[in-house]
This record gives structure tokens, C-alpha cells and sequence, in this order.
């Protein structure tokens, strides 16, 4: 049996309302592990990763978002405390609020100097560092 990663995919999705930029969206997990986490999930088998993004936006939170691009790809093995996972991170745009849905429990959008780093789980506030350093 081949063993391999775990793909998934996160979005750091960018709020504007009106066209002034509200914060990022982030939620409060319902699972384990609990905390803040960028939204996001795995890719299905036979599933584009763009596609994969854009249903999970939609799960996660009721939104249709518009990918802007590819930020980078985050591969540590114990990034994840459950299992080795990939993910590709992209940042997305959307034009209204979020709303939770599947396994968030709550959606938040937080200005960039207001992201609460210490309840993030994963590796979440290591990707939201390297995206803060390159604006």
C-alpha cells in the first residue's frame, strides 16, 4: 500500500463591503483540534484544487469567493497534529459577509492587526505571518 499526504486547501479570503477591505476571515473550529484556523479542507479524489477551494469557501462559509492566486504551499509533516497534510494556500477576495456552515462553528473577520496568533491551531499563524510580511 502507497502511503501519501493529505492534500487540502485554505483560503485566506479578503472581506471588501462596498469596496473597502473589512479584514480576513477566519473560524472558530467545532472539531478537534479547537481554536481559530483559516478556512479550508481536503481536495476529493478527482476534485481540481480551485474547485476543491471554492466548494469549501461555500461549506465552510457561504461564500462565493474569487481566487486572486496561489500564495504558497505548506508542507511541514507535523503541521498538522492528526496527520501529515499539503496544503495549498490561496488568497481569495469575496464581497460579503461570511456565514458558518459544515464544521465552523462561528465565522469572524479580523483586521490584519487584530488576528488573534495565539488561537490559531495548525501552522495557521505561521501562513498568516508570511502573508502580513509580504503585503
Amino acid at each position: 500500500m502507497v502511503r501519501t499526504p493529505y492534500l487540502a486547501v485554505d483560503g485566506i479570503v479578503k472581506v471588501f463591503l462596498k469596496g473597502k477591505f473589512e479584514g480576513i476571515v477566519l473560524i472558530r473550529r467545532k472539531n478537534p483540534p479547537i481554536g481559530l484556523a483559516l478556512p479550508g479542507g481536503f481536495v476529493e479524489v478527482g476534485e481540481r484544487v480551485e474547485d476543491a477551494l471554492k466548494r469549501e469557501m461555500k461549506e465552510e462559509l457561504n461564500l462565493e469567493v474569487k481566487i486572486e492566486r496561489l500564495f504558497k504551499v505548506y508542507s511541514e509533516p507535523d503541521r498538522d497534529p492528526r496527520f501529515h497534510v499539503v496544503s495549498l494556500v490561496f488568497i481569495c477576495r469575496a464581497n460579503s459577509l461570511p456565514k458558518a456552515g459544515s464544521d465552523a462553528k462561528e465565522s469572524l473577520v479580523f483586521k490584519l492587526e487584530d488576528i488573534p496568533f495565539e488561537e490559531l491551531v495548525f501552522d495557521h499563524a505561521k501562513i498568516l505571518r508570511d502573508f502580513i510580511g509580504g503585503l
